[in-house]
C-alpha cells in the first residue's frame, strides 16, 4: 500500500538530573561536593533512507519517543546521555511542524542518509559540584534536566521521478509504464484504475537509465480536489520533466492538453514552465487508412493552436517508444544541465 501522508508526535528525551553529593572518605570528614551531571535526553532524528517508499509504518504507529537522559550521582560520575532514536524515511519526505495549530516548514530529506532533528533532547541538569565558588565550598543544589522538545509533525512525501506521466484516467499510462519498465501497475480498461503513484525504471540504453511516475488520472478541477487531484498532484513537483499522455481518439486532444496543463498551473505556478513533452497514445486503435491523415491533422492542431510538437505512439505496440525515450531522456539532460 502507497501512504504519502501523516502525522506523528514525537518525543524527545528528557535531560538526567544533576546529583547533590559529598565526598565520603576515611579520615577525610569534610569531603568537598562531588555530585555529578545528568546525561542529556536522546534526540529524535529522520533520517533518509532510499529503502524506504512508503509513509505506511507512521499512519499507524503515531508516537515515538526517544530515551531519557540517566541521572548524575556521586564521585563526579555524569549520568549517561540518552540514546538518539532514529526514524527512517523515504526521499522526499517533507516535515511540518504543527504544534501550535499553524503549519511551519522544519525540511525535506532529499538524498540517502541525510538526517533532519525533529526533536531535540532536554539539556542534562548539574550536579553541586559545578557551583562551588570562592563564597560556597559546599553548595546543597543542584539542576534538574531539561525537558524534552516535543511536536506534532505533519509528514508529506514527494515521489523524485526524472519523468512524470500526466493524463486523464484510461490514457494508457499504465499501460506505457509497464511497456518501458518492469513496473506493473493495475491494468484495465475503466477510468482511474491507478489509485496509487507507481515508479519505474526505464532501460535507455546500456548503461543508462532513468526514474518514471505513473500519476493517478487527473480529470478538470484536479486542483480544487475533484478526483484524486490534490491527493497526487504534489507529486508532479518533483519531477524534473513530464510527458502529457493523451488519448488520440479524443474528441480534441488539443483541448485536453490545455485543460490539463491548466490544472497544473492551478496547483502550481511553476509546474507549467517545466520541459515536458506531449504524447498521443493508441495509435495501434486508428485504422491504417485513417493513420497518416490522422496523425498529419494532429500535427496541424497542436504546431497551429498551442505551438507544440507531439509524438504518436502506442503504448501496446511500442511503435514509436524508443523515440519516445530518446526524447525524454534528452529532456532530463537539459533540466540537469539547467539545475546545475
Amino acid at each position: 500500500m502507497f501512504i504519502d501522508y501523516a502525522r506523528i508526535k514525537v518525543v524527545a528525551g528528557s535531560g538526567g538530573n544533576g546529583c547533590v553529593s559529598f565526598r565520603r572518605e576515611k579520615f577525610v570528614p569534610k569531603g568537598g561536593p562531588d555530585g555529578g551531571n545528568g546525561g542529556r535526553g536522546g534526540d529524535i532524528i529522520a533520517v533518509g533512507s532510499a529503502n524506504v517508499n512508503t509513509l505506511l509504518e507512521y499512519r499507524y504507529l503515531k508516537l515515538f519517543r526517544a530515551e531519557r537522559g540517566s541521572h548524575g550521582s556521586g564521585k563526579n560520575q555524569a549520568g549517561k546521555s540518552g540514546v538518539d532514536r532514529e526514524l527512517l524515511f523515504p526521499l522526499g519526505t517533507i516535515f511540518f511542524d504543527i504544534t501550535d495549530g499553524g503549519k511551519e516548514f522544519i525540511g525535506e530529506l532529499e538524498n540517502e542518509g541525510d538526517q533532519i532533528i525533529l526533536a531535540k533532547g532536554g539539556k542534562g541538569g548539574r550536579g553541586n559540584a559545578t557551583y562551588v565558588s570562592s563564597t560556597n565550598q559546599a553548595p546543597r543544589t543542584a539542576e534538574d534536566g531539561g525537558e524534552g522538545e516535543e511536536r506534532d509533525i505533519e509528514l508529506e512525501l514527494k515521489l523524485i521521478a526524472d519523468v512524470g506521466l500526466v493524463g486523464f484516467p484510461n490514457a494508457g499510462k499504465s499501460t506505457l509504464l509497464s511497456h518501458v519498465s518492469a513496473a506493473r501497475p493495475k491494468i484495465a480498461d475503466y477510468p482511474f484504475t491507478t489509485l496509487e503513484p507507481s515508479l519505474g525504471v526505464v532501460q535507455f540504453a546500456e548503461f543508462t537509465t532513468f526514474v518514471m511516475a505513473d500519476i493517478p488520472g487527473l480529470i478538470e478541477g484536479a486542483h480544487t480536489g475533484k478526483g484524486l487531484g490534490l491527493q497526487f498532484l504534489r507529486h508532479i513537483e518533483r519531477t524534473k520533466t513530464l510527458l502529457y499522455l493523451i488519448d488520440i481518439n479524443s474528441e480534441d486532444p488539443v483541448n485536453d492538453y490545455a485543460v490539463l496543463k491548466n490544472e497544473l498551473q492551478q496547483y502550481d505556478i511553476y509546474l507549467e514552465k517545466k520541459r515536458h513533452l506531449i504524447g498521443l497514445n493508441k495509435i495501434d486503435t486508428v485504422s491504417e487508412d485513417d493513420r497518416d491523415e490522422r496523425i498529419a491533422q494532429l500535427v496541424k492542431d497542436f504546431k497551429d493552436k498551442v505551438d507544440k510538437d507531439i509524438i504518436v505512439i502506442s503504448a501496446v505496440s511500442g511503435e514509436n517508444i524508443e523515440q519516445l525515450k530518446r526524447d525524454l531522456f534528452k529532456m532530463i539532460q537539459e533540466a540537469d544541465q539547467a539545475e546545475e
